[in-house]
């Protein structure tokens, strides 16, 4: 039986190969890479990747990121288009052209939108509180929710993310919507990892803020 932490470490090096191979003075204008001296940094919410020769991606204490932030940086290195591209009309992620080809359509709902929804629910104004020290910053958008709040997830793509509170007819329930440009940057897999990664650090402010 294959070892799963053996596929992942298959999996990081492939990327790692591919990023090596990668000329990221020539796509660093395209994805938005940030340049001090000769190596290239990613933000990803607002942390600062470095990006290595090698291909390797460490933050400034040396450390490697999670299996899952790991996917989303390499293939948004990886992936990039060839001219940059923006269409920040909102779109949901079933909405996507590729999505179809996304096997786990779930995944987004069980791992963004229910982990949204149980970490803001029945926590009033301190739901918007909560999303501020995720990163969040609330946005003029004209959505039928109570709280509408937008994150910086990578230099090219923003998440809106929605909330509303739950009643004795309906149940609380929270989404992230993405730039229609988003798809030219990230496969579906990745943008729904993404938005994981957002309800990620919305339950654990929620939990540090002891809410």
């Amino acid at each position: 039986m294959t070892n799963p932490a053996e596929i992942f470490q298959t999996h990081r090096e492939n990327y790692r190969q591919q990023i090596a191979h990668t000329v990221l003075s020539s796509v660093k204008d395209i994805l938005g890479l940030k340049q001090k001296g000769e190596r290239f940094f990613l933000p990803f919410f607002g942390q600062e990747w470095g990006i290595c020769r090698d291909g390797t991606i460490q933050d400034e204490s040396g450390k490697n990121p999670d299996y899952a932030m790991s996917v989303i940086l390499s293939n948004y290195l990886i992936l990039c288009p060839d001219q940059i591209y923006e269409d920040m009309q909102w779109s949901a992620f079933k909405d996507f052209k590729r999505t179809a080809q996304f096997l786990n359509m779930n995944y987004f709902a069980s791992a963004t939108e229910n982990v949204i929804a149980s970490a803001l629910e029945g926590k009033g104004d301190k739901a918007e509180d909560i999303c501020r020290k995720s990163g969040g910053k609330r946005a003029d958008e004209s959505f039928a929710y109570d709280l509408i709040m937008r994150f910086d997830a990578l230099p090219r793509i923003s998440l809106l993310l929605l909330f509303s509170e739950g009643d004795e007819d309906f149940p609380a329930y929270g989404t992230v919507l993405f730039p229609k440009h988003a798809e030219y940057y990230l496969d579906p897999e990745s943008l729904a990892m993404t938005s994981a990664c957002l309800a990620g650090k919305i339950k654990e402010t929620a939990k540090l803020m002891h809410l």
